[in-house]
């Protein structure tokens, strides 16, 4: 039976991973309220259609950071692809290039960048970094990225801590002692640390930090893990080049807002003068014509990525998008959107319900 939504491939890759695999991927912190508030605060967005316009010809083209893609839809930060398939993330690497899209690829990736950028030469994309205590290091792999090709830095901000994720504690599950981190390795020779439990993430890093690294790359900075208006203020102030409204797939801090209901002070806080992304809970097309219509420039995504790799690898994650780029092209014609220019607020309303 042909897999013809995201949800699809969420139960064949269930069925196809073990449960430890499983439960990383979809584990949320805490009761898991904020992973379930992601997808439900969608289905609280009515839309609104107009009718009688000439959608023969809907272009699903954008930018980011001044960089066209085919559709607002790129790929979220997510580690160890090699959980799901055996390529990894040189296998998403691949399907982002087909796609035409944005792949932030993560520090704890499976794969060294380098074979990642051997795999997709011509894909366009970002790096995501947690910010590790030694500065060296981080100098080091922001100027390898850097030299690599990859086009902007996303430093996700919502990790000072790991969240409470009750999954993996009951499943004993240790990646920082079982997968060894390749970039990391090769950058510490000096001082051998292969395991991520060696390299902890900097829970001192705050906002007067961000010029240093501003210092050291001329790459546009992105903050991924922005949820209100005065973190977003103080983003502007710091001057960097767009924000990610996430709140990590609900796997940090539970009981947060979803990431949809958060955009919209994000995006007024910021009054244009930088580009705001979201990430979290987009499942269908519809939900990326909602996410644009309340003022996101573009969304990401993370477990569904997972579910395709898991499924059929590179084919696998190229179907995810080419599913969801279909239904947003659709949605777009029959809300009578000729372009992504013309989405706007008024083509959504808010349920009571």
């Amino acid at each position: 039976m042909p897999m013809v939504c995201l949800t699809d491939f969420e139960a064949r890759a269930r069925k196809r991973l073990s449960k430890s695999t499983w439960d990383y991927i979809e584990g949320a912190a805490g009761e898991g309220l904020t992973k379930d508030y992601n997808i439900a605060a969608f289905k609280k967005i009515r839309l609104r259609p107009r009718y009688l316009k000439d959608v023969s010809r809907v272009d699903t083209r954008t930018t980011i950071q001044g960089e066209e893609i085919s559709a607002p839809i790129c790929i979220s930060p997510t580690g160890f692809h090699c959980l799901a398939w055996p390529d990894g993330e040189m296998s998403t690497a691949r399907a982002a290039q087909a796609a035409g899209i944005c792949y932030i690829t993560s520090t704890y990736s499976s794969c060294t960048l380098e074979d990642i950028v051997a795999a997709a030469p011509r894909g366009f994309r970002w790096f995501q970094l947690y910010v590790q205590t030694d500065r060296q290091l981080n100098k080091q792999l922001i100027q390898k990225v850097e030299s690599l090709g990859f086009r902007a830095l996303v430093i996700t901000v919502d990790v000072p801590k790991l969240g409470n994720r009750r999954q993996d504690i009951r499943n004993q599950l240790d990646l920082k002692a079982n997968l060894l981190l390749k970039d990391f390795r090769s950058l510490t020779e000096r001082n051998p640390a292969p395991h991520l439990h060696m390299l902890p993430i900097d829970s001192a890093f705050c906002w007067d930090d961000l010029s240093w690294v501003q210092s050291i790359t001329q790459l546009p900075i992105i903050l991924k893990g922005i949820l209100t208006k005065e973190d977003a203020e103080l983003a502007l102030k710091h001057k960097v080049h767009g924000i990610i409204v996430s709140n990590h797939g609900g796997r940090q801090l539970d009981d947060v807002p979803a990431s949809i209901d958060a955009l919209t002070e994000v995006v007024a806080a910021v009054t244009g003068k930088l580009e705001v992304y979201l990430d979290g809970g987009v499942r269908t097309g519809n939900d990326v014509l909602k996410a644009l219509a309340l003022g996101a420039k573009c969304v990401f995504l993370g477990r569904p990525v997972l579910w395709g790799l898991a499924c059929k690898g590179e084919h696998g994650v190229g179907e995810v998008l080419n599913i969801l780029k279909e239904e947003f092209h659709t949605s777009m014609a029959l809300t009578g959107c000729r372009s992504v220019a013309e989405i706007n607020r008024n083509l959504i309303q808010f349920s009571r319900f």
